[in-house]
């Protein structure tokens, strides 16, 4: 094909247009991928409404891109990579190597992390070209479909436990049960630990059960979350995955001794925790970042074996305006994503 088509917002905070542009050609080190579907996530609102600095207009967002490779510019074939290749990229779209925290190996906190969508055209749209050390290969059980959202709301919720002072037999404590808390859920279960999810409402603990949750607590019930965490021998582990500075809160008193709460969920709001809280159990409070194009594959490879799939709802691309601010609005069950191949 000469052209592709891909949706873009032309100014900060402006509406979707879907419009046509010519088949780029990757350059040395970089392939171009036929996007076959790419998954809408919160944070690419920071990108259509330039939140963050350094965005330019018209940006084409997402970074949950699942699809195959087109072509391969110079040097691509020497890493093992072919035309039609299955492959996924996440928030770790490459690094620039000389950093830092890349020359320590942690890529992630890259201090020139390259985002789709952000450093580079993202993936609403038929095809995108990204540095190819932003590969993950995508396992064949999994359907491109279900594969985009693992990208960034899979391996952000899997490596924050992983990475956790968990291990099988502990008491972990997932707080909200959405978009990524329902990935959440299922991962801990499946890594061996008592699981609890947190939610409002008594209606959503049948579903927090369909998850495989051990145990469920309603935060509106008017008992406090920490109590009944306390009650069950404390949390070895919080990840709290709702963008809710006062639940994420609620939860510090429940952590067991040298607990840790994990901060997935991002807010503006400051989080209303004192010293002594922390002091007096040694416990630990950390933010975690999404994952490198390993921990997406390891990511994909996890969810395969274990059956894991994320709940979706799949809209073509003309519909990027429409399913864009059905995720905003909170309505979507549980990850929107675009189908483009």
């Amino acid at each position: 094909m000469s052209t592709y088509r891909l949706a873009q917002v032309a100014t900060a905070g402006g509406a979707f247009e879907v419009v046509e542009r010519e088949v780029p050609q990757p350059g040395p080190g970089q392939v171009r991928i036929a996007v076959d579907a790419c998954g809408i996530c919160r944070s690419d609102a920071m990108f259509v409404n330039a939140v963050l600095p350094g965005v330019s207009f018209p940006v084409v967002p997402g970074h949950e891109i699942a699809g195959h490779i087109e072509a391969l510019g110079e040097g691509t074939e020497d890493q093992g990579r072919q035309a039609g290749d299955r492959v996924a990229v996440g928030w770790f779209g490459g690094s620039c190597g000389h950093c830092a925290p890349c020359r320590e190996g942690d890529f992630i906190v890259c201090e020139n992390l390259k985002v789709p969508g952000w450093a580079y055209d993202g993936g609403y749209g038929e095809a995108v070209i990204v540095p190819v050390e932003a590969l993950a290969r995508i396992p064949d059980a999994l359907t491109a479909t279900d594969a985009a959202p693992l990208a960034c709301a899979g391996v952000t919720t899997y490596n924050g436990l992983r990475r956790s002072s968990a291990r099988p037999g502990d008491l972990v404590a997932v707080l909200g049960i959405g978009g990524l808390g329902h990935l959440a859920v299922r991962y801990a279960v499946a890594m061996g630990f008592e699981t609890v999810a947190i939610a409002r409402g008594a209606d959503k603990g049948d579903f927090a059960r369909q998850l495989g949750a051990h145990h469920y607590i309603d935060s509106t019930a008017g008992t406090s979350v920490a109590d009944v965490l306390q009650s069950l021998g404390g949390a070895k582990v919080v990840l709290a995955t709702a963008a809710n500075s006062a639940a994420i809160t609620a939860t510090v008193d429940g952590l067991a001794h040298r607990g840790e709460l994990v901060v997935i969920g991002a807010d503006v709001e400051p989080l209303g925790i004192n010293p002594a809280q922390l002091i007096m159990r040694s416990g630990t409070v950390r933010g975690h970042a999404s994952g490198t194009a390993q921990d997406i594959q390891d990511t994909m490879e996890f969810s395969a074996l274990h059956g894991i799939r994320p709940m979706t709802e799949v809209v073509p691309l003309d519909r990027a305006g429409e399913a864009y601010d059905r995720m905003l609005s909170g309505a979507a069950r549980f990850r929107m994503v675009l189908a483009t191949g």
